[in-house]
């Protein structure tokens, strides 16, 4: 993790995600009025008067409780609270000084961090002498802001960049770094992989569905690999979705397959691929993403030695046409066949980068075309000159000819086959056009 790290912490519904949001400029972290909306810890970028910092939100502290999310919230928090360098406190004027900002204040006093204690939600004169109160919490100076509306934020911000060094400042997520995307329906399991490859419990894992929230995404450096990780909320259909924070995180989860190079979809063994599985799918196809196939809770199946393959046969036919796309069987919990899946998942997003030259794609692909060339229309005979892969982010194939509007669906499909087995595009959607020539 780069250097200039800020974590913001405090009890539940005091203003965190909403202060994170602003710092980082877009609505990464979902805000609502129900508490203990933020679950895990969510990270963003910063900067101000040219210094650059990471920012992390935290689910609201909360002790003594036998919620199962409350006590994972507190986990997460004071790993955000061990990471950082410069803690964020914040409270709330309207409700004052409350028995859970007296604990949190505690922890942090033992921290040895540099804190800024915020008394959140200062909208006006009146609420600025109730700000008082809070030094009783032993944390210095309360800031007086409102997250809401922006009032306050500039001078702590001034505040918290000074002692920052720019050299510090964290690394621009590069252009050639992969993003890989865990994917798939509520409770498969996706939280427990990405927390496996991590080696940490980076996200929350319960067996209740939908307990990831929000998007997270971790940079993702060792074994000689170099990525970012995003684990995703589970995505149910339209018709089961009855809250608004589940709406806001099926949005999440969309966004960040727009945003990556490369989805794991990840099934349940147990139950098979659904109808929801396969529109997840179709949403990875439709914006051109690697794919890669993870059918976990492998152990929980009874199998023969015919088990697999009639599984990956299942999975081929309702995944057709587009059926060169890697599967693979893993136990999650049992860590069987994880680093496998990262290995395939590289190994697809390279594939979508893949440029393959002009001289080899005409050596390979005209000796096929000459020797079952397009079916000729009214009888005109179409000729396909010479190939060329475009220069765009995925796999696009320009077949310059005479006459591209008589091209059938079916040749395009032969083309893409060849394609296929003469060069490795294995996980990744082709996209085949005819130009006029």
């Amino acid at each position: 993790m780069a250097n200039n790290i800020v974590a913001i912490v405090g009890r539940p519904n005091v203003g965190k995600s909403t202060l994170f949001n602003r710092l980082v400029g877009m609505r990464q972290a979902i805000v609502d009025e129900i508490s203990g909306v933020t679950r895990d810890r969510i990270y963003g970028k910063s900067d101000w008067n040219g210094k650059e910092f990471s920012v992390i939100d935290t689910g609201g502290y909360a002790v003594n409780t036998n919620d199962v999310f409350e006590e994972e919230i507190r986990k997460q928090a004071l790993l955000a609270i061990d990471e950082a360098d410069v803690i964020l406190f914040m409270t709330d004027v309207t409700t004052g000084v409350t028995d859970f900002d007296m604990e949190i204040a505690g922890i942090l006093r033992r921290s040895k961090k540099k804190i800024f204690l915020i008394t959140n939600k200062v909208d006006n004169g009146d609420r600025l002498y109730d700000a008082h109160q809070f030094y009783s919490l032993g944390l210095g100076d309360p800031w007086s802001i409102s997250s809401m509306s922006g009032s306050g934020t500039g001078d702590l911000l001034d505040a918290v960049v000074t002692g920052m060094s720019a050299e510090d400042a964290v690394i621009e997520e590069e252009d050639n770094i992969s993003r890989i995307a865990v994917v798939g329906k509520p409770n498969v399991g996706k939280s427990s992989l990405t927390n496996a490859l991590l080696g940490e419990d980076r996200n929350i894992v319960t067996n209740i569905p939908g307990t990831t929230r929000d998007s997270i995404s971790t940079r993702y450096n060792k074994f000689g690999f170099d990525f970012y990780l995003v684990d995703t909320a589970g995505m149910r259909k339209k018709g089961k979705v009855t809250e608004d924070l589940e709406f806001y995180s099926v949005m999440r989860s969309i966004r960040a397959i727009e945003m990556s190079d490369v989805c794991i979809l990840m099934t349940d063994a147990t139950i098979g691929v659904e109808a929801q599985d396969m529109s997840i799918l179709n949403l990875i196809l439709k914006n051109k993403k690697g794919c890669v196939i993870v059918v976990n809770k492998w152990d929980l199946v009874e199998k023969d030695q015919n088990t697999m393959k009639r599984y990956r046969e299942q999975i081929e036919k309702r995944t057709a046409p587009f059926t060169d796309v890697p599967i693979i069987f893993t136990s999650v919990l049992n860590k069987q066949r994880i680093f496998d899946t990262l290995q395939v998942a590289i190994r697809v997003a390279e594939n979508r980068k893949r440029r393959i030259p002009t001289s080899k794609l005409n050596d390979k692909m005209l000796p096929e075309i000459e020797n079952y060339p397009p079916p000729s229309v009214k009888g005109k005979y179409i000729k396909i000159k010479y190939i060329s892969q475009l220069p765009t982010p995925t796999p696009i194939f320009a077949f310059f000819c005479n006459l591209p509007q008589y091209i059938k669906e079916p040749y395009k499909r032969y083309l893409e086959n060849k394609l296929r087995k003469h060069f490795d595009l294995h996980g990744c959607p082709v996209q085949i056009v005819f130009r006029q020539k």
